[in-house]
């Protein structure tokens, strides 16, 4: 909820308090009628925006200006199913254990093995057939999840081989799904959209679902932006020309800046990555120069504070490569040691550009490419006559039972039809001051709370009825029949406030917009048409005018 529509919420909750006070309290009905009036008033004017294209400018100025927010399928959107790589996720990860691998064969003073990887298997090759103990304990103590093997060489040696065990296979593609789904989740959330569905869908595919989205290209990219941090020196030492035409010296590597900054600039780096973006701790969009523009400002772990201080102070002097999915974003000269784990991206960005970097910064990387494999857009017209359908099939029944009841119960169905009123009045009023997404199924979800509400009227009314056919008096026959409705008013309506909750917790996007409304408007329906109508016959029997009942 947003903080400038938190008071209309805590108006009305505020007025249903105090008329629910009074009422327990057997307070003056004169004053809870009152009260009532209040509340349908505020209730009635915190509409307005909802209802209203256009506000003059005091009203929203002064006021708060809460609105229903509509659904995808009221309102339109995108609807996207992205497919996850997860044999790229694979691969990622034994690139990763061969690095860690070859550090742990220079820590234990074996030289010469050559250690390189084909799809989902480390490959090593030793120098010396002695070193083969050294590499079991390795593995043995520091890959517990890969099983070691061994092929025979084209040249008559052996080839070493380490693969994930199937279990552990399995669960790197379900923690790469999971982190991909958190990750996503996480952007979609920082773009500001509301209500949207983002969820796993088979084994390797993910929903995602954006109500009202104002610009889904910038969506869909910032989606899928791989967001792999990685930190290299650039190698001045020889010429990007000469790489270019003979290709990149050993340990070198070529690179390219952005496309939209007037071509790709391209910078001959070292292949060895000094930091990852995993110790990316934080990442906020700070104003530059005119000439520069925004910058972001990226803090690191205590881990990576150490380790950045350490590259910088070995490499004073020289360009430090700050690689964005292998696109060169800056290359700043270190000029002095930079303790703190303060870095600094510029690259000439504009404000939507650093803001979109930034958020991928602070979600984290994908831990594998994604790719769009179905998109639809749904349009305003669709929502238009989805919204038509919804508030037509909302219209027939709401008139069909405030029809039935006036006729079926004649002045008591009025009374109630006045509780089912306040009742929808309250439920849309309490889900534009809360900001909560109208859908089809809420739709649905107000049709059914309006059944629930006339249930509990006629429950009322039948003993009302059966009271006076006993020959009880009218303030006896209203008293009793509120009384012994109770408990089954309130059974039913516990009940299906709890189902309405155990469908928020967890159903999806459409289940829980039916759910939302479904929940509040059991709240409201409890209120209105329990407490509200009741005030109205204490309120005639205070003033003496209740003498017959007609029902």
């Amino acid at each position: 909820m947003e903080n400038g529509n938190f008071a209309p919420v805590m108006v009305l909750v505020a007025l249903a308090v105090a008329i629910l006070y009074l009422h327990l309290n057997n307070g003056r009905a004169q004053t809870r009628i009152y009260l009532t009036a209040i509340l349908v008033a505020a209730a009635v004017f915190l509409l307005v925006p909802s209802f209203t294209p256009e506000l003059p400018s005091w009203w929203t100025t002064y006021l708060p200006v809460p609105r229903i927010q509509y659904g995808l399928d009221l309102q339109g959107g995108t609807h996207l199913l992205l497919d996850v790589k997860l044999d790229d996720a694979v691969k990622n990860a034994v690139s990763r254990r061969a690095d860690d691998l070859k550090r742990e064969l220079k820590d234990s003073k074996i030289t010469g093995a050559r250690v390189s990887t084909t799809g989902d298997t480390i490959q090593v090759e030793l120098a010396n057939p002695s070193d083969r103990s050294a590499l079991e304990d390795i593995v043995s103590r520091d890959f517990t999840d890969m099983k070691l093997g061994s092929t025979p060489s084209a040249t008559g040696g052996t080839i070493y081989t380490l693969n994930y065990t199937p279990r552990d296979l399995a669960q790197l593609r379900s923690n790469a799904m999971d982190q991909a789904l958190e990750t996503i989740r996480n952007r979609i959330d920082q773009l500001g959209v509301r209500e949207t569905t983002v969820e796993r869908e088979g084994e390797s595919e993910i929903l995602v679902q954006l109500p009202g989205i104002q610009d889904p290209e910038r969506a869909k990219e910032l989606i899928g932006k791989t967001a792999v941090l990685e930190f290299k020196i650039v190698d001045d030492s020889h010429s990007v020309e000469d790489a270019l035409k003979n290709g990149p010296p050993p340990g070198d590597e070529i690179l390219y800046g952005p496309p939209e900054r007037g071509g790709r600039e391209p910078y001959l780096v070292e292949s060895q990555t000094l930091m990852t973006g995993d110790v990316v701790t934080d990442a906020r969009v700070r104003p530059g120069s005119r000439l520069e523009g925004p910058y972001v400002s990226v803090d690191l772990d205590q881990r990576g504070a150490r380790i950045f201080d350490t590259l910088t102070a070995e490499n004073v002097g020289r360009r430090l490569a700050i690689i964005l999915d292998n696109t060169v974003y800056s290359a700043p000269v270190i000029k002095e040691r930079i303790p703190g784990g303060k870095v600094s991206i510029t690259g000439r960005f504009s404000i939507d550009e650093a803001h979109d970097l930034a958020i991928v910064l602070r979600s984290g990387a994908l831990p594998a490419p994604v790719e769009i494999a179905e998109e639809r857009t749904v349009g305003p017209s669709l929502g238009r006559d989805s919204i038509r359908q919804g508030e037509l099939s909302f219209a027939v029944g709401a008139a069909a039972v405030l029809i039935f009841m006036a006729v079926y119960y004649s002045g008591a169905g009025l009374v109630a039809d006045f509780g089912l009123t306040l009742n929808i009045l309250l439920l849309i009023c309490v889900m534009a001051a809360m900001q909560a997404t109208l859908t089809l199924p809420g739709i649905a979800g107000i049709v059914l709370t309006l059944g629930m509400s006339v249930d509990a009227n006629v429950l009322i009314n039948e003993r009302m009825r059966e009271e006076l056919r006993n020959g009880k008096a009218p303030r006896e026959a209203v008293r009793i029949g509120y009384e012994r409705a109770w408990s089954a008013i309130h059974d039913s309506n516990i009940s299906t406030f709890v189902a309405g909750l155990i469908l928020f917790q967890f159903g999806t996007g459409p289940v829980k917009g039916f759910a939302v409304t479904l929940c509040v408007g059991v709240l409201t329906g409890l209120f209105s048409c329990v407490v509200v109508t009741r005030i109205w016959y204490d309120y005639l029997i205070s003033t003496r005018r209740l003498t017959r009942i007609s029902v």
